[in-house]
């Protein structure tokens, strides 16, 4: 079998993208007759960076070429040896196969070789997708400029509102991070917060709105805000979240600031795509250095699930001094597209490494003493970045259990799972089908019956905006799509039990009650990729249908008929389920351990849960496996930061 006949095989049995092997031959057919670069070892490294960028990776280290990346794709050692033998004469070592490449004439060497549009990019031993190392390059070069200039602030002043805007008292006497992020994030053109469930992100970042617009002199009309996220859902519970607290704090302190006022003027939260004006047929935006954005603080949410090219095209479009603040739990699962960009800013907020200066401002702006543990001099970013440590809101069953997990720690997370937790936990070791339908069956009756009785008196929007929120109460999410406990066969299984029971009339693919979620932006109907909406009448045409979408707390809808690129979802995966929680979350497993089951998996899944969580594990060995396993993504990222 020769090399290319291997490599197609393996597309075929699954264990490969289809688009490897193809660009494999479209960059060796690029080589001149007879090149030494031609041929099996070059197909070979477009193959491997091929996959891993499909597995969420930018970039592909020499090291991997020349050692095993079994691991990282979720072989057998044997196949990738395999593959190795039939591709012929290798080079036999990190050095030798930075040698090969920097002489292919498709690979740039950078720095210091010509820049002929190569479709592949060699730089500080890693190579490269020339797309995502141009990304990188960008968000680097912004990221430095935003954090190596700190906007001038007065101290006195930021003391003086910090102090009326932070009443509460921290537990334990302890540092106050909230409060600390805040002078923080007052200095400078970035600013990162990040913290798991219950940390009060959204709370900090509400009164630092409170304390940059109180510095501009409380004049509405002056401040320019956005807010931001990947998802609809995502945006809509920030903009929530935001509104409820500056009103919140516009009345304790008693009208000193308008901040409905600027709640109102800032306008609802949008989606990353449509911030940037997203147009159909280009991976280009409206909105780019030519064409910045017309905001002077931009709060971006759920930063965690924005990928590489979304935050390099982000921060193209800000404006030279205006500010952003990303928002995000580090330790959640990234993006599904290539890139860990909150991962790689926030890799050392764990040790803060604040420098003498930073808690000078910090103590003068904050009456704040930054504990002696998290000073230090990483950098300066490190200066910008602020880890909170305490959840107000996630210290019982499901935070011990999230902590755990976050830990690596199985055995602690399987004695929170089995001990009393007052019925906020529920681990079934042995669960079987049955068990997750029963689970689906109760979960989903209270908004199908809603859905059922009809809205009768109430105004149909009241109406809907019910029924979702009742959907809203429990989910059922999967960490795979495929097999027996993935989201496509367990959809028609719920789906099939709920009709059983008399809760739903499935005609068609079209069904009052039916659950959909957008798995591509339409710009046309204004719905995006992640976008989670219900099948309900529409009041206004007998037997049409409409498909209804929770927005910022108004309900918008959209014909079914014109929503093409959407899925059932009684069951989701956990990384469409982030920036959504549920009262009660169901975590399915998978019966086979398998690379995508890892540490960050679980504690996503864990963390949509407000009230209660279940895990089911037909095979119960799967879950410390799991926790134990980190998922790593290859990227430069901290590198050209550093």
């Amino acid at each position: 079998m020769s090399f290319y006949e291997h490599i197609d095989m393996l597309a075929e049995g699954g264990m490969l993208r289809r688009l490897g092997p193809e660009f494999a031959r479209f960059v060796t057919a690029l080589e001149p007759h007879g090149s030494l670069a031609s041929g099996a070892p070059l197909a070979l490294a477009c193959l491997l960076l091929s996959e891993l960028e499909g597995r969420g990776h930018s970039c592909l280290h020499l090291s991997a070429l020349s050692g095993d990346p079994s691991p990282m794709l979720g072989w057998g050692e044997d196949d990738w040896q395999s593959l190795c033998a039939e591709a012929g004469d290798l080079p036999p070592s990190q050095a030798a196969w930075h040698d090969f490449l920097q002489a292919c004439p498709q690979v740039l060497a950078w720095p210091g070789g010509a820049d002929q549009g190569q479709p592949l990019v060699l730089a500080g031993g890693r190579l490269y997708l020339r797309r995502y190392w141009s990304d990188e390059n960008t968000v680097a070069h912004a990221v430095r400029a935003r954090t190596g200039t700190p906007h001038v602030s007065e101290p006195a002043l930021v003391r003086q509102w910090l102090d009326r805007l932070f009443t509460h008292a921290t537990r334990e006497g302890g540092a106050d991070w909230q409060k600390i992020a805040c002078a923080v994030a007052s200095r400078g053109g970035l600013a990162v917060i990040t913290g798991g469930p219950g940390t009060g992100k959204t709370y900090t970042v509400a009164r630092l709105l409170a304390l940059l617009f109180a510095v501009e002199g409380g004049n509405a009309a002056q401040l320019r805000v956005a807010l931001a996220a990947p998802t609809g859902k995502a945006a809509a519970r920030l903009k929530q979240a935001i509104d409820g607290a500056l009103g919140d704090l516009e009345q304790s302190l008693a009208g000193a600031l308008p901040l409905r006022e600027l709640a109102q003027r800032m306008g609802g939260a949008r989606t990353l795509h449509s911030l940037l004006g997203a147009r159909p047929d280009t991976r280009a935006f409206r909105h780019d250095a030519g064409n910045p954005l017309d905001v002077d603080v931009l709060i971006v949410d759920e930063a965690s699930m924005v990928h590489l090219e979304m935050m390099a095209a982000l921060l193209d479009a800000l404006p030279h001094g205006a500010r952003l603040i990303l928002l995000g739990d580090k330790d959640q699962l990234a993006s599904v597209e290539a890139g860990s960009v909150l991962g790689d800013l926030c890799h050392d907020a764990q040790a803060g490494g604040y420098s003498a200066a930073t808690a000078a401002f910090v103590e003068a702006a904050s009456g704040q003493a930054i504990p002696p543990e998290f000073l230090g001099n990483a950098g300066a970013l490190a200066q910008q970045t602020v880890m909170l440590r305490q959840s107000r809101r996630f210290g019982g069953p499901i935070g011990q259990l999230a902590t755990a997990v976050n830990h690596g720690d199985a055995d602690a997370a399987r004695a929170v799972l089995r001990s009393d937790s007052g019925g906020q936990l529920h681990w079934n070791e042995a669960a079987q089908q049955e068990d997750m339908l029963r689970l689906a069956l109760e979960g989903y009756r209270p908004f199908l019956h809603m859905i059922g009785q009809g809205a009768g008196m109430t105004p149909h929007d009241e109406w809907s905006a019910g029924v979702l929120q009742a959907f809203e109460g429990f989910r059922l999410l999967c960490a795979v799509r495929e097999g027996e406990w993935g989201v496509s066969g367990l959809n028609e299984s719920i789906a099939q039990r709920l009709e059983e029971h008399g809760l739903l009339k499935r005609r068609g693919d079209w069904y009052v009650g039916r659950p959909v979620m957008v798995t591509r932006n339409d710009y046309a109907t204004g719905v995006y990729n992640g976008d989670i909406g219900l099948v309900l009448p529409d009041p206004a045409r007998s037997g049409s249908l409409r498909v209804y979408f929770s927005d910022g707390g108004q309900v918008r809808s959209v014909l079914a008929t014109r929503l093409r690129n959407v899925e059932t979802a009684f069951a989701m995966t956990v990384h469409k389920s982030q920036g959504s929680e549920f009262s009660h979350t169901v975590l399915v497993l998978p019966r086979e351990a398998s690379s995508v089951l890892a540490r960050e998996l679980v504690y996503t899944g864990i963390t949509r849960a407000r009230r209660h969580f279940t895990l089911l594990t037909p095979n119960p060995g799967v879950l410390p496996d799991a926790i134990r396993r980190r998922t790593e993504r290859t990227s430069g990222l901290r590198s050209l930061l550093a």
